[in-house]
């Protein structure tokens, strides 16, 4: 069979099979429209890369003020990290891991950022003088220190970690939400991994989604899905990898914050299930070995508490599910439900490789490496003396820029570059706030006008230094940058630029009275609006169910009196039409067999028979109108229900989240209050 003619018997098996279960390509392209798929690939450009170096941020201030939480944050960043370099640290013996610990302890408790090169020059020469009771050297001496940093910058300079350098930022809020606002849907593919690759990346993954969870307003509304399959390795019952406790902490903590944990496995005896008591909804399919179903008991006999759980009912339920048939147990509901999975909605492909993701992705110019520019020297063996540096004027400030890795051969270049506070005020937002902007712009060669194309907005740095470098070489400064008076100029002209091209946006949702916070992007606050509006609809709802429970209540006794009713005019039916033939039958036997004259009383007899043959007609009479009144009950029911549904979606119409409108209020910042830091000319190595 061809690949042409192989496709189309898929497609009309996945066609006819969706059909059977009411399910159309209209449903599917419903969900595609409203929610956007991406498939990020951290360590690869196969789809979109994550970079993990924000990771090494500062905890948000919710967790930095709370020990226990910091201690937590600081534990799993340090053994994801170790994991990644091949060390099996623990966190109470381990010289690497306490070392690293302290040094991420020391920069976060002071809310400064961290990237993977400052871990490297703080192991090398820490910025803290003892560790518990000993001075640095004696608990860790700098020969090992040098050994454990070489091994972090082996790392750091490997080709394949570069690529954990490049790509969007690992970000929940974008994770969770398109730029649009849209819901986004976002598969994180790690199959390409090694292992320690792996563990450093859920690890990191977990940890950035408890830091998001604690910023958020508790809700009773789903916020978000985390979806993890095949959970086997990150979970053991027994050891402690860097990822079992991020875990653990979120199937306690994340229900009270509107997220949902779905994790899936097929190895159920290779999980802590004392943690998964915890899970309150549990699908279970066919089992292997005997070993699986015992442990999986034990699970659901923990998770289900004290009393309320039949081991045997359902050791029995479990012996006997077929394929594709599950059991669902829920804690809250009163028994175990059955189930037939419908025709799944996806093609079912199995694991993909990178180049079927590339395929999907269409993402020929991300997976393609980048650019790499000509090396500056022939051979690495050149080495380069110090060179002088061109003289400038006195009255020109300069400086050299803060190397984020070591550089052997250095080139020097010069460039302009600025630190800039400004500050955005607009009391109607109730914004009264400073932000610090760094930028770079390339020298003018020749007339002193500014390339505003060509400019970057850097990464701030705290300081920069005024020490010359030992070794490297330098390039000319253009004739323009050795003018002050052009600083003056260019000074004013950077000023205007920046209140002309940059600003902060204020989000505003009138219809639900909600705005935007501070630094917080237009598509977490379209995401903050879509929850908003579901909590609105969903407590709605509920009110409108509670309005309804009387209403249906009243009705449901009514069938249930007309049921009564129904019941007893059909039994006293039935009596009387047994009662009157019987005595109609006995009066004429007795008058064709008993006696050769027909009596007084055997007239009465018949007189009496027919009379309750009429009552049993009567009788027949009343069965029928209670069974109307009975059918007259039900129909109401049924309209109870149909209006029900009718107002609840007429709620969800008036809450959806795309019929709400979003205004953008874009404040610039205030134009007398542009301060400039330091301005001149700095030197970047390249």
């Amino acid at each position: 069979m061809g690949t042409a003619e192989y496709a189309r018997t898929v497609s009309e098996t996945w066609r006819e099979g969706l059909e059977e279960w009411g399910q159309s390509g209209a449903r599917i392209q419903k969900l595609r429209d409203a929610a956007e798929f991406k498939i990020f690939t951290p360590g690869s450009r196969a789809g979109t890369p994550l970079t993990v170096l924000r990771s090494f941020s500062a905890p948000p201030k919710g967790i930095a003020d709370d020990p226990e939480l910091m201690a937590e944050r600081v534990e799993a960043a340090v053994s994801g990290l170790l994991a990644l370099l091949g060390i099996e640290a623990d966190p109470l013996q381990s010289r690497e891991h306490i070392l690293l610990s302290k040094l991420l302890e020391h920069h976060w408790s002071r809310g400064e950022n961290l990237e993977l090169s400052d871990l490297l020059f703080g192991i090398q020469k820490p910025p803290f003088e003892r560790v518990g009771f000993f001075d640095v050297e004696s608990f860790y001496p700098e020969k090992d220190r040098f050994a454990l940093s070489m091994r972090l910058n082996n790392l750091l300079a490997s080709p394949g970690f570069q690529v954990w350098m490049e790509g969007e930022t690992l970000d929940i809020p974008s994770l969770l939400y398109a730029p649009d606002g849209r819901p986004r849907v976002s598969v994180l593919s790690i199959a390409h991994l090694e292992e320690a690759e792996r563990m450093f990346f859920v690890t990191i993954l977990l940890n950035e989604l408890l830091s998001w969870m604690r910023g958020q307003p508790g809700t009773s509304s789903l916020r978000a899905i985390l979806y993890m399959d095949e959970i086997f390795g990150y979970f053991p019952p027994n050891a402690n990898p860097p990822s079992k406790r991020p875990m653990l902490t979120l199937l306690k903590q994340a229900r009270a914050y509107g997220v949902g944990c779905m994790l899936a496995t097929q190895n159920p005896v290779d999980l802590d299930y004392k943690g998964l008591s915890n899970t309150g909804t549990w699908l279970i399919g066919r089992l292997q070995t005997e070993r699986d179903k015992l442990r999986v008991l034990d699970g659901l006999e923990g998770a289900s508490g004290e009393g309320g759980f039949d081991r045997a009912e359902m050791d029995r339920i479990l012996s006997g599910l077929g394929s594709r048939r599950f059991l669902l147990h829920n804690v809250h509901e009163s028994g175990p439900v059955v189930f037939q999975t419908r025709w799944a909605m996806s093609y079912l492909r199995g694991p993909l490789t990178r180049d079927q993701i590339r395929t999907l992705c269409h993402h020929d110019e991300v997976s393609a490496p980048p650019a790499v520019p000509a090396p500056l020297v022939s051979s690495p063996q050149v080495q380069f003396q110090k060179q002088e540096r061109p003289v400038l004027p006195a009255r020109i400030d300069q400086a050299w820029y803060p190397f984020q890795r070591p550089i052997e051969n250095a080139v020097y270049r010069p460039a302009l570059f600025a630190m800039v506070r400004l500050h955005y005020v607009r009391a109607s937002v109730n914004m009264d706030t400073w932000e610090n902007v760094q930028l770079r712009l390339p020298l003018p060669d020749g007339l002193p006008v500014l390339d505003w194309e060509a400019m970057s907005l850097l990464d701030p740095v705290s300081k920069l230094p005024a020490a010359e470098p030992i070794a490297g070489r330098y390039e000319d400064v253009p004739a323009s940058a050795l003018v002050s008076k052009n600083y003056t100029a260019w000074k004013k002209e950077i000023a205007s630029q920046l209140y002309q091209t940059l600003g902060r946006n204020r989000y505003v949702c009138k219809a639900l009275k909600l705005e935007s916070m501070e630094a917080e992007a237009e598509a977490e606050f379209r995401g903050r609006v879509r929850h908003a509006a579901r909590e609105l609809r969903d407590q709605a709802v509920e009110s409108l169910r509670q309005k309804y429970t009387s209403k249906f209540s009243t009705q449901r006794d009514r069938i249930q009196r007309a049921e009564d009713r129904v019941e007893i005019e059909t039994s006293q039916h039935s009596q009387q039409r047994l009662s009157s033939a019987l005595s109609l039958g006995t009066t004429l036997l007795g008058a064709f067999l008993g006696r050769k004259k027909v009596s007084t009383t055997t007239i009465n007899r018949a007189g009496t028979a027919m009379r309750r043959a009429s009552r049993s007609g009567k009788e027949k009479d009343d069965v029928g109108r209670a069974e109307d009144r009975l059918a007259v009950a039900i129909e109401r029911l049924e309209e109870l229900e149909v209006a029900l549904e009718a107002d609840i979606r007429e709620l969800e119409m008036q809450y959806e989240p795309d019929a709400l409108t979003v205004d953008t209020i874009h404040i610039p910042p205030r134009k007398s209050d542009i301060q400039f830091a330091w301005f001149g000319l700095c030197w970047f190595a390249e």
